[in-house]
């Protein structure tokens, strides 16, 4: 008999149509994983209703297919809890390891049928809230089904930096603390989206931008920030240096592309590097916010791409990949993973970088700050070699098929091993490896309680005046008998609808006829209703009691 699999996730993974590289990936991921098709079925369990209609309108839109089959399940997270009672879950895939994988393996470990792998993958790990969301990792509940999927040796080797600086402040032993495994997949790209430009298809797309036929055109493509990206003066500085070297600048063009925090055509930034553009003769084109055909005719326009990361948001560069892919040699910062992308000599050309031998005070102050002011002043005090930068633009201006032949072999490299469809069969691999680990004894998981998770009952058991104990005796009203009877209905929260459930209020109210102890009732409910556990029939005789359904008898107060 085939046993069913299923993944399972809490994120939409479809966010929006900006051009931002973790959205681009979460979505490129999916795309993947749907044309890879690998499970009997996919659930989505998102934050509300809202959400949960729009997702099953963009999943049925998106892929067909496999919609068609019905493979699709989106349900809320409230439906959690009775989901991991009933189903065997493979795996568990959310599109990023810090907001919720801790929680996640939490409520597993409690309620799960089975205990499925978990796995979450790594984005920017620079903000300062990050290393308490890393800490919920350290917790005797994480098991060996558990992994955060780093896509750059750097990204790993940060978020094992995190772990090791979290035990050292809290004391905490790798035995009793354990973190989840930290893999290495990179992330992909899809080859037949991305193709170098030639003869009249490339003279119209320049033409649409400004840029004449037969200037050299470096690319750069990304967030256009200073402070969250990369710092562009150090390219004119550059630029600079290929003029005092005799290169004529008006031969080339420089195309500045991406997401942009402002509209405002006098954004400081901007205006900058125009005016910074304008002094030295360099043409320049800024395209704000291109949609993805727009970027797709700017990587094929271009002859040279260029990304001078200096940032610690930065992990693992997706665009680099992209131009890779479209044939463009690669020009960037020795810096996190870049390094893991870029072949040196081979694919394109490596940056030196040289970063500050401590940063004791921006880490103090980063807690008490905005984070893009601490990854401002942490990406200024990083250099990346403008005399390099110069030697490595001059090279290949001068010599177009140097650039012609990396571009080629970026181009082999990534259709060779860094698809999309390549990532996918990895994360396979990886879930069918921790589905096989061993794990601790069950039942001792699910008494260990998540540190981080505030219990409710607990800590404002103070708050009302007494909690529901056998000790009261309910009743039904006379508004309880109206329902029971159907001559009234409960008024119901939309927020709550499917939480409490009109039906088992009327089994509630009759069990309540004749008065019954509080607990008791709750016990009664929860075996007279098939599937409802015991905390839902708890909270129907509370909400029942506080609608006037039921109500205290006298000789119980």
């Amino acid at each position: 008999m085939h046993t069913q699999r299923i993944f399972g996730t809490l994120d939409p993974f479809i966010e929006s149509s900006d051009i931002m590289g973790r959205k681009v990936a979460n979505a490129a991921f999916l795309d993947a994983l749907m044309r890879a098709d690998p499970f009997d079925a996919y659930h989505f369990f998102m934050p509300s209703k809202r959400e949960r209609t729009r997702q099953e309108a963009l999943l049925a839109g998106r892929y067909p297919q496999v919609a068609g089959r019905g493979a699709f399940k989106v349900l809320t997270r409230q439906d959690l809890p009775q989901a991991l009672a009933d189903t065997d879950y493979a795996v568990f895939h959310l599109s990023d390891c810090i907001t919720a994988q801790a929680r996640l393996a939490a409520a597993r470990n409690a309620l799960a049928r089975s205990l499925f792998p978990i796995t979450g993958t790594t984005h920017s790990l620079s903000n300062a809230v990050f290393q308490r969301d890393f800490l919920a990792h350290l917790w005797p509940g994480t098991t060996r089904r558990d992994a955060i999927v780093a896509t750059s040796t750097a990204g790993r080797e940060a978020v094992a930096a995190i772990f090791a600086s979290l035990r050292r402040g809290y004391g905490l032993s790798p035995e009793s603390y354990p973190a989840p495994e930290l893999a290495h997949i990179p992330l992909g790209v899809d080859p037949g989206d991305w193709s170098r430009l030639e003869g009249e298809a490339r003279s119209t797309a320049r033409a649409g931008y400004g840029i004449a036929a037969e200037a050299t055109v470096l690319l750069v493509f990304g967030r256009i920030s200073h402070s969250s990206k990369m710092d562009l003066l150090p390219l004119f500085r550059a630029v600079q240096r290929l003029i005092a070297a005799g290169i004529d600048v008006s031969r080339l063009a420089l195309v500045v592309a991406g997401w942009t925090d402002s509209d405002d055509d006098k954004d400081q930034f901007l205006v900058t590097l125009a005016n910074l553009a304008a002094n030295i003769g360099l043409p320049l084109a800024l395209v704000r916010r291109p949609d993805e055909a727009a970027k797709r005719r700017l990587f094929g326009l271009a002859d040279v791409f260029v990304s001078l990361a200096d940032n610690p948001q930065e992990t693992f560069g997706l665009t680099l990949l992209e131009a890779m892919a479209a044939a463009l040699p690669v020009v960037a910062s020795d810096y996190d993973g870049y390094r893991d992308i870029v072949e040196e000599g081979r694919t394109g050309l490596l940056l030196p970088t040289l970063g500050p031998p401590e940063t004791g005070l921006r880490d103090v102050l980063a807690p008490l700050c905005y984070d893009n002011h601490t990854h401002l002043r942490l990406a200024q005090s990083l250099a990346v070699s403008v005399p390099a930068l110069a030697e490595a633009l001059a090279a290949l201006i001068r010599d177009p098929g140097l650039g012609r032949a990396m571009g080629q072999a970026g181009r082999e490299r990534a259709v060779g091993e860094l698809t999309w469809d390549a990532c996918i069969r990895r994360h396979l691999e990886l879930w069918e490896r921790l589905g096989r680990e061993p794990v601790a004894d069950r039942e001792q998981l699910a008494r260990v309680r998540h540190p981080l998770a505030l219990a409710y009952g607990e800590v404002f058991a103070g708050y009302p005046g007494a909690c529901l104990t056998d000790a009261v005796c309910l009743a039904w009203t006379r508004a309880g008998q109206a329902v029971y009877h159907r001559q009234d209905f409960p008024v119901i929260y939309q927020e709550l609808d499917g939480e409490i459930r009109p039906d088992v209020l009327r089994v509630l109210v009759f069990l309540a006829r004749g008065g019954c102890p509080g607990l008791t009732l709750a016990k009664r409910l929860a075996a007279a209703v098939p599937g409802l556990n015991s905390q839902a029939a708890t909270w129907h005789v509370l909400w029942a009691l506080k609608q006037d359904l039921l109500e205290v008898e006298k000789e119980s107060l």
